[in-house]
């Protein structure tokens, strides 16, 4: 029999699974609404659906690597409770999770929801938690670049730099891999918004201008000086939140810059930091 709106409507009233779910439960037992009840139920849709509205505050950052090096993937895999965070089940799935991420390079979150849903919602019928799927990132490189990575100990961040070199053979430098690890370390730390300056947002940076502009005045700075006030607070706003002018976490007498300098001029080639991504759990 054709199966209607109306009917899948129904099932997901009755249920709370989603839509295509429910479609795809009636065509398989032939538009009989209870038996398709009861597929949801034995699929764990059903359950899942209905702790889907509970709150997701805990979870992992699992990471996948490649066997060839040249890429790695980090996913956020969000539940209810720490305690179901720690469990063996839940860290396997945050692990399938990446190296799906890995292999497939989704384009988007449906794309991902689409590879790993049905087992997202599986483990939820088991363990009885609301889980979702959350952040995701792929990185690649090629021969003269390093990808740094960090996970922080509680599994609750995540991180990865990608390092260019000037030359192949400089990648493979121990030196090098130390200081894309540490600088993932640096941005797990310093939740920056920007590389640098070029690619902060402008209107971030107008926003402090203007608070500057505004509390000068409100203090009775003379207004031809109200400018120069801004600029400096706005080049503060800027040593905080981008990257490469951050104070370094292991020497905060220098730059972030500056060790990368220092790095690449110890190493005989020049190093570019070319970005970053950082997930969080608090994020998501």
């Amino acid at each position: 029999m054709g199966i209607t709106a109306s009917m899948v409507k129904e099932l997901r009233e009755k249920t709370g699974a989603g839509m295509m779910d429910c479609k795809k439960a009636l065509v398989e037992v032939a538009g009989d609404l209870e038996k398709a009840v009861d597929w949801l139920r034995q699929k764990g849709m059903a359950k899942a659906a209905k702790k889907a509205g509970r709150a997701t505050s805990e979870g992992l950052v699992a990471v996948a690597h490649a066997a060839d090096g040249k890429s790695m993937a980090m996913a956020a895999l969000l539940c209810e409770t720490d305690f179901v965070a720690r469990g063996e089940q839940f860290q396997n799935l945050a692990g399938q999770l990446a190296k799906s991420v890995l292999d497939n390079a989704p384009a988007d979150a449906a794309a991902l929801e689409g590879l790993m849903g049905d087992t997202v919602k599986e483990l939820i019928a088991s363990v009885g938690e609301n889980m979702q799927i959350g952040k995701f990132a792929r990185h690649t490189r090629d021969d003269k670049s390093v990808i740094g990575h960090y996970v922080h100990a509680n599994g609750k961040i995540g991180v990865m730099v990608d390092v260019e070199c000037g030359k192949p053979e400089t990648a493979a430098k121990p030196e090098v891999q130390e200081l894309a690890k540490n600088i993932a370390m640096q941005v797990a730390a310093t939740n920056p918004m920007a590389l640098d300056a070029s690619d902060l947002d402008q209107a971030a940076v107008e926003r402090e201008r203007e608070v500057y502009r505004q509390k000068a005045r409100e203090e009775g700075k003379p207004e031809q000086i109200i400018e120069k006030i801004a600029e400096g607070a706005v080049k503060k706003f800027q040593k905080e939140v981008c990257l490469m002018d951050q104070a370094y976490i292991r020497d905060d007498k220098k730059s972030v810059a500056d060790i990368v300098r220092e790095t690449g001029k110890a190493v005989g080639d020049t190093l570019t930091v070319k970005g970053f991504t950082r997930i969080q759990l608090a994020d998501d």
